[in-house]
């Protein structure tokens, strides 16, 4: 039976996605007598973490109980005590373990600490499935930046945009619900000037209930936005960042009085310097960015090696003519082509979502 209650707690630390960064999202179930007596996921940061929860709905009903858990418990205080001594306290006989934790603050301290007092630790389960849910964590640990998603809408022959430029709408209303949904579990939705630009587009969350707004950032080297943007116009609605490399003072403070939070980085010419850019987020603590702009940007990304997930959408037309993606992105040879592993398809009526990661 401890793969079936381990399996619960993995599902519902899903109820957690994109609501408690940067603290992983976790699940913990405990079990008293084949009886799930508590049951828990990771609150918004700074709040209760997965175990805490389980444990608090338990009370005394812990004591000589299992508590299934999909990540290791953290032994180190943070903005709350460690989860160790709360288990230790409530008086838990075993514990069971999804995976270790590769945060240097816990990695194998957690189930030390669980040990030395004495309590049964097993672990090692349902690696691939708890890895892939934790992707983003687990990236902005061992890489120290951010998880990014490359999304893209193109027709069924690989067009991103009829001759003329248009492009509204390839993608059917119930993709781009998706992709708010999408947006909806990062911490940033990243599009380059030109695709804001030419949209007047927002990067904001919309028509989901309660939705947790990410941070929207525009990578903008030379501060070009029109100041009548609808993206500057919310800005203090919803969280905004603009990057860039070097603008007129005037400008700078028109949109700082706008809302738009700036941050200055180094550039190559009128690119900015993506490393850089993924460095200050990572310092931001944001783990996870949705990467939605065109092509020029995406080649960048795709050139510096730092998609680690794609999300095409096709839709049900055939366009022609010559926007493709990629036009500068080229892989000379067919033994060059960048696969995709682990590739998943979903139909969204009548569009089509692949979802794969790429083998750089």
């Amino acid at each position: 039976m401890d793969k079936y209650y381990l399996k619960l707690a993995i599902h519902a630390a899903e109820r957690s996605r994109g609501k408690c960064s940067p603290n992983p999202f976790v699940g913990a179930v405990i079990v008293k007598d084949g009886k799930i007596v508590g049951e828990g996921n990771t609150q918004p940061y700074g709040y209760d973490h997965a175990e805490m929860v389980a444990i608090k709905q338990a009370k005394d009903q812990c004591r000589g109980a299992t508590l299934y858990v999909s990540l290791e418990p953290c032994c180190h205080y943070g903005k709350t005590p460690p989860c160790t001594d709360a288990i230790i306290q409530a008086g838990l006989a075993r514990v069971v373990i999804g995976i270790m934790d590769p945060n240097p603050l816990v990695s194998g301290k957690g189930i030390k600490a669980l040990k030395d007092a004495g309590i049964e630790v097993e672990y090692g389960y349902f690696e691939r499935e708890i890895t892939e849910q934790l992707e983003y964590y687990l990236c902005y640990i061992k890489q120290h930046r951010p998880f990014v998603i490359w999304k893209c809408a193109q027709s069924l022959d690989g067009k991103y945009a009829a001759s003329d430029g248009s492009s509204q709408w390839i993608s059917n209303p119930a993709a781009r619900k998706y992709v708010h949904k999408v947006r909806s579990q990062v911490e940033v939705v990243l599009a380059g000037l030109k695709s804001v630009s030419e949209d007047d587009a927002m990067l904001n969350v919309r028509g989901l209930r309660q939705a947790k707004q990410p941070l929207r950032l525009i990578l903008d080297p030379f501060l070009e936005i029109s100041l009548s943007s609808r993206f500057v116009a919310s800005a203090k609605e919803y969280p905004a960042m603009i990057m860039y490399h070097q603008a007129d003072p005037a400008k700078c403070e028109a949109l700082k009085a706008a809302g738009i939070e700036l941050k200055q980085i180094k550039a190559y010419k009128d690119e900015l310097d993506l490393q850089e850019v993924m460095a200050a987020l990572f310092e931001m603590k944001l783990y996870s960015v949705l990467l939605e702009t065109g092509n020029r940007l995406s080649e960048a990304f795709w050139k510096a090696g730092l998609v680690d997930k794609c999300m095409i959408f096709y839709g049900n037309m055939i366009l022609g003519g010559d926007k493709s993606l990629f036009r500068n992105f080229d892989r000379h040879n067919i033994d060059h082509a960048i696969h995709l592993e682990r590739i998943k398809v979903k139909r969204l009526q009548d569009n089509i979502l692949v979802t794969g990661y790429p083998l750089l």
